[in-house]
């Protein structure tokens, strides 16, 4: 198995897909828009992913946040709120806000796992603050460390309960980069004691059973490198101070604060200490470089990832109640 999860081009495997995919065993699939056309449709899209690795434990990754970020959109399936809505309820009624927060994880997981998608790239942990680039402040939780923590940690609960394995992201933290990864490379300036503050969610949640890093410079720890790419920052920061052991997966390698091609990011990256990385956007050419260039997955790693696996519970709960739930203690704050 290669430590690479690969997008798909479209809504149905290719014959160039499937054969390339079935040669050279990816450690999962993220899945976008472009893949997602209907019920049916997407249901029969991860069947096809479950039957060419003969097994039903296959990593199908999607970022179903809410808001701006969901894949799985109206019409066809219910709209979420992001993240800003928990925080103006947590202002006036803390306990509510994280009640509303696992519902509404609760039913995002179910709603997945009915599509036959068994990991989402959710919750973020980042903490917002004054300046924050807009891509974070219109998903994060909230302003204050713990505040983040305790609605992550119920989004977390609530996606586990609907038979989703939960992503925590971005790690070390995104919240103090004033420019979008997807665009450029951020670079923070602000000391280590300040960033105690940003590592206090993923503390908070450590035992997640996956993570995803930020392609972005923190000088305090690495003026070279992003986070992604730096050594110190996942054995030192990431391993070390959050004290995170599960799955920790890059960022998709296609964003543009990263420079190299995709074989030079996916090495780099492994190299630093990620145990897979995201290739969301590569032609089967650029994914065959990718896999040309990785070792296959070191066993540290696959038992990280089969861990997170196995740890998937079946789903359960009454998706209609849980939305109305959510709903009911979101109005609170209106």
């Amino acid at each position: 198995m290669k430590p690479v999860i690969f997008g798909l081009s479209g809504p149905s495997l290719t014959d160039a897909e499937r054969a390339f995919f079935r040669a050279a065993r990816p450690a999962g699939y993220i899945l976008f828009g472009r893949n997602v056309e209907g019920r049916a449709q997407l249901r029969a899209l991860t069947d096809s992913l479950r039957e060419l690795e003969g097994r039903d434990d296959v990593a199908i990754l999607i970022d179903q946040e809410g808001g701006p970020v969901a894949r799985l959109a109206p019409p066809e399936w219910p709209a979420f709120p992001a993240g800003p809505a928990f925080e103006r309820l947590y202002e006036i009624a803390p306990m509510s806000a994280i009640e509303a927060a696992r519902a509404n994880g609760h039913a995002l997981g179910l709603m997945l796992a009915e599509a036959g998608v068994t990991v989402d790239c959710h919750p973020i942990l980042d903490v917002a603050r004054e300046g924050t680039t807009e891509a974070i402040a219109i998903r994060a939780f909230g302003h204050e460390p713990m505040r983040v923590a305790a609605i992550g940690r119920a989004t977390m609960e609530g996606l586990i309960a609907g038979g989703v394995v939960p992503v925590v992201k971005h790690m070390p933290g995104h919240g103090r980069a004033l420019l979008d990864s997807h665009v450029a490379l951020p670079t923070v300036t602000a000391d280590a004691a300040a960033l105690e503050e940003d590592l206090a969610p993923f503390r908070a949640l450590a035992h997640a059973p996956m993570g995803m890093t930020t392609h972005i410079v923190f000088e305090a720890w690495d003026r070279e490198r992003p986070a992604t790419l730096s050594p110190v920052v996942i054995e030192e920061v990431i391993r070390g101070r959050i004290g995170f052991d599960g799955l920790l997966m890059s960022d998709d390698l296609d964003m543009k604060a990263l420079s190299g091609t995709p074989a030079e990011k996916a090495a780099a990256a492994i190299a630093a200490g990620c145990d897979v990385v995201l290739e969301c956007h590569a032609p089967i050419a650029e994914m065959e470089a990718i896999v040309a260039r990785l070792d296959d997955m070191a066993a540290p790693s696959r038992a990280r990832l089969d861990r997170a696996m196995a740890g998937r519970t079946a789903a359960a709960g009454d998706m209609a109640a849980l939305i109305d739930k959510r709903d009911r203690l979101l109005a609170l704050a209106q």
